[in-house]
C-alpha cells in the first residue's frame, strides 16, 4: 500500500496540517480494517466500490452522521486520486460516486448588541492579558480570520505603513486585510506591552502567553468562550462564531458577496454563501418593516 508516500504527499506538498494528516491516516485505518475483516483484503489500493459501498453502509448503520461519512469518504477519493496520479492505479472506485445528503449547517452569529456589550462595555484590565484579549476579539471581528491564522501572526504582518495585515491562510496563501484606524491604535499600544514580555522564544509571533512563548489555540478559544460567555447564550461561542459574525455583519450592512469572500480568503464563492443565510433574514426583517403596503394603516 501506499499509505506513506500518500501522507507524506499531504504533508509536504499539499502542506496539511498535522491535524488533517492524523485524520486521513485515521480514516484510510478504518477503512483498511473494514476490508480486512469483512473481505480478507489485505490492502485497499484496489478495492471496487461494492467493498466501498458495504462499508458506507456499515457506517451508517452505525449512526455515523452522513457529514462524517462524506468526510471519510472524501480521505479515500484523496487516496485514490493520489495513486492515478503516481499511476499505481488505473482506475478510481469513487470516480461516480455521489456524497450523502446532509443538512445545511447554520451557525447563529453574534449579534451587533452583543460584539457591542463584549468590545464597548466589558472591562478588559490594563495589563498585558487585557490588552491582548482586546486585540484579539477586535482583530477577529475585523478580519474575519481564522484562529489558526491568528495564532500565527507575526509582529512584521501588521505593516502600519500600508494599513494592511498580511495573513497566510490555507495552503500557505497569502492574502491582505484593511488595517482599520480603530485596530491600528490598539495595535500599536498592545505592542508596546508586548515588548516587556517577549523571548527568544516568542520569534516575532504577535500574540504570546504572559512568559512570552506564542499563544496556542485552545486558548484563543478559551478567551473567546470566556467574554461572550457573559452576553450571550448562544451555544456555540467560539473563534469560528466570530470569523462567521465578520461575514455576516458586513453582509447585512449591503457589503458585496465577492469582497467577503477575499477577505475570508475562501477559495470558492460557494463557500462564502453560507452566510447569505442570516443577511437573507435580516434583509427580510427590514423589507417587511419598510416596505409600504406592508405598513399598518
Amino acid at each position: 500500500m501506499a499509505f506513506k508516500e500518500f501522507l507524506e504527499y499531504l504533508q509536504l506538498e499539499k502542506n496539511y496540517s498535522k491535524h488533517t494528516v492524523t485524520a486521513y491516516k485515521n480514516d484510510l485505518g478504518s477503512f483498511l480494517g473494514f476490508c480486512e475483516e469483512e473481505f480478507d483484503e489485505k490492502s485497499i489500493d484496489n478495492v471496487n466500490y461494492s467493498q466501498i459501498r458495504s462499508w458506507i453502509v456499515m457506517l451508517v448503520n452505525n449512526n455515523i452522521s452522513n457529514r462524517s461519512v462524506n468526510r471519510k469518504i472524501a480521505s479515500l477519493k484523496a487516496y485514490y486520486k493520489f495513486l492515478l496520479k503516481t499511476k499505481q492505479i488505473k482506475i478510481n472506485p469513487l470516480s461516480k460516486h455521489k456524497a450523502l445528503k446532509t443538512p445545511k449547517k447554520i451557525e447563529a452569529p453574534f449579534s451587533q448588541e452583543e460584539m457591542k456589550k463584549v468590545l464597548e462595555e466589558m472591562e478588559f484590565g490594563d495589563d498585558y492579558e487585557g490588552q491582548r484579549d482586546k486585540l484579539i476579539i477586535e482583530m477577529f471581528y475585523a478580519t474575519g480570520m481564522r484562529r489558526s491564522e491568528l495564532v500565527n501572526l507575526k509582529v512584521g504582518d501588521v505593516d502600519f505603513s500600508n494599513k494592511t495585515i498580511k495573513v497566510l491562510g490555507k495552503r500557505n496563501k497569502e492574502r491582505f486585510v484593511p488595517l482599520l484606524p480603530y485596530i491600528e491604535s490598539i495595535a500599536k499600544e498592545y505592542m508596546e506591552s508586548r515588548k516587556a514580555i517577549s523571548t527568544p522564544n516568542s520569534k516575532d509571533y504577535l500574540f504570546l502567553r504572559k512568559g512570552g512563548d506564542k499563544i496556542y489555540e485552545t486558548l484563543v478559544y478559551r478567551i473567546i468562550n470566556n467574554y461572550f460567555s457573559e452576553v450571550s447564550t448562544k451555544l456555540k461561542k467560539s473563534p469560528h462564531i466570530l470569523r462567521h459574525t465578520f461575514a455576516t455583519h458586513l453582509l447585512n450592512q449591503g457589503a458585496d458577496l465577492n469582497s467577503v469572500k477575499e477577505l475570508l480568503g475562501h477559495s470558492s464563492l460557494s463557500s462564502t454563501q453560507v452566510y447569505t443565510h442570516n443577511s437573507m433574514a435580516e434583509l427580510k426583517k427590514q423589507y417587511g418593516i419598510a416596505h409600504p403596503r406592508n405598513q399598518k394603516s
